[in-house]
């Protein structure tokens, strides 16, 4: 049983008990205390550094919860953290940046085709490729980016760098590929939906306040 679904399990079943125990006049205990909303934050981040292999996104947001915890209760000021919350956002990023490790067994090819790198800024588009491709990086920064590879031409085993910034990504697969995919979600996420197949796609995806769907 993943640890995950142990903990929220027991969280539903705590929480039936109280709410059952109030509606019979046996107890009387508010759940709803000063900064309960944190919870949302602080018990995914929790159960994330159980669960995922890389817990620097549930760190940073275990951190945040707290901090918003100790404001709600008046222990530190709100009117701080609305001063410091965008300089603290270019901080992580800026140190996710810095620090973030290579995984040299994952890709097969560090060279990228910059002469083909996709870029959307600030707009939604949609890129359709029926042409060749091997190791390519794209990325959406404030924008939403949808990338077809249905009709492309991948002849061997390639790599595919995603990095969604403040946007979304949507790639999307032709069949007869297996996936491996890496990814890194700081304050965001990245999905599989695509079915494996044979030959080999190296998918590594960032989400800095984004969504990356693979599909």
């Amino acid at each position: 049983m993943k640890k995950s679904n142990l903990i929220w399990g027991s969280l539903l079943i705590i929480l039936g008990v109280v709410f059952g125990l109030n509606a019979l006049n046996i107890t009387n205990i508010n759940i709803f205390f000063k900064g309960w909303w944190t919870l949302f934050i602080i018990i995914p981040s929790l159960i994330g550094l159980l669960d995922d292999k890389d817990k620097k996104g549930s760190l940073i947001g275990l951190t945040i919860g707290i901090i918003f915890l100790l404001a709600a209760r008046d222990i530190i000021d709100f009117t701080i953290i609305g001063h410091l919350i965008v300089p603290a956002i270019l901080v992580i990023v800026g140190l996710f940046l810095i620090f973030k490790r290579e995984d040299k067994d994952f890709v097969i090819n560090k060279e990228y085709d910059k002469d083909k790198e996709i870029e959307v800024t600030f707009s939604d588009q949609t890129i359709t490729v029926d042409e060749e491709f091997a190791n390519r990086k794209a990325s959406a920064v404030f924008g939403k980016l949808t990338l077809d590879l249905t009709n492309a031409k991948i002849k061997k085993d390639t790599n595919i760098k995603l990095e969604a910034v403040f946007g979304s990504i949507i790639l999307i697969l032709p069949e007869g590929f297996d996936v491996k995919l890496k990814s890194t979600p700081i304050f965001g996420g990245v999905s599989n939906n695509y079915k494996n197949g044979s030959k080999t796609i190296y998918i590594e995806a960032d989400a800095v306040f984004g969504g990356v769907t693979i599909k």
